[in-house]
C-alpha cells in the first residue's frame, strides 16, 4: 500500500491553522473554528468537483473560479444568506493572502481570489429593543422556587443588564465576577475585548 504525499496544499492549511491564525494573528478559538468550518466546506466541494477526497487536492484545485462556483453553492443549494456567504469568503481571502506570502510563484491566482467582492445584502431593519414592562415581565415569568429557575433568573438577569452575548456568558468564570462592592462582571467578547459591566 503506497503512502498518501503531503501536498503543498495540505502542508499549507496545516501552518495556517497551527501556526498563522493562533499564533501570528492571534485569532480566537471561535474565529479560528469558522474559518476551519469554511475550509473545510470549500475543500469538500472541490474534492467533489473533481471527484476526489480533500486529500488529494493541491494548489491548482483552487482558484477564483472553483470558489465562485463554491459561494454560489452556498447561496442556492445550502441556502445560506448573504451575511454566512461574506462570512465564508472572509475566511477564503485571509487563507488566500497567506498563500500569496507561503507561495508566491502563484500571487496571480490569489490576488484574484482576494479581489473577488462581497455581496451586500438586503438592508437590515434596527434591532427591537424590549421596554422595561416586557423584561420585568420576563423575568417574572421564571419560577424561582426551583435550583434551574434561580439559575435562569440569574442568567437572564445578568444578560439584560449588561447586555451580554450569549457566547460572553456562557465564558463566563467565577473569577471575573465581582460580588463585593462595587459589584461587576469582567465580560470578553469577539477579538478578545474585555469590558466591566457593573450588576
Amino acid at each position: 500500500m503506497s503512502r498518501q504525499r503531503v501536498t503543498a496544499l495540505g502542508a499549507a492549511v496545516v501552518r495556517f491553522f497551527e501556526n498563522h491564525l493562533p499564533a501570528q494573528r492571534g485569532m480566537s478559538r471561535h474565529t479560528i473554528r469558522s474559518y476551519r468550518d469554511a475550509v473545510v466546506m470549500l475543500l469538500r466541494f472541490l474534492g467533489q468537483r473533481r471527484g476526489c477526497g480533500i486529500e488529494v487536492l493541491d494548489l491548482d484545485d483552487v482558484n477564483a473560479t472553483a470558489v465562485e462556483d463554491f459561494l454560489r453553492h452556498l447561496e442556492v443549494e445550502r441556502h445560506n444568506g448573504v451575511a454566512t456567504r461574506n462570512v465564508r469568503l472572509a475566511a477564503i481571502h485571509t487563507l488566500a493572502r497567506f498563500l500569496s506570502h507561503q507561495h508566491p510563484e502563484r500571487l496571480g491566482t490569489w490576488q484574484s481570489l482576494i479581489a473577488l467582492p462581497f455581496k451586500r445584502g438586503a438592508q437590515r431593519r434596527n434591532p427591537e429593543h424590549l421596554t422595561a414592562d416586557a423584561v420585568k415581565a420576563i423575568l417574572d415569568a421564571i419560577d424561582r422556587s426551583t435550583d434551574a429557575g434561580e439559575r435562569d433568573f440569574a442568567l437572564l438577569a445578568l444578560m439584560f443588564n449588561t447586555g451580554a452575548r450569549v457566547q460572553e456568558v456562557l465564558d463566563l468564570r467565577l473569577r471575573d465576577v465581582r460580588l463585593d462592592p462595587p459589584q461587576q462582571v469582567r465580560l470578553q467578547g469577539k477579538g478578545n475585548k474585555v469590558r466591566v459591566c457593573p450588576i
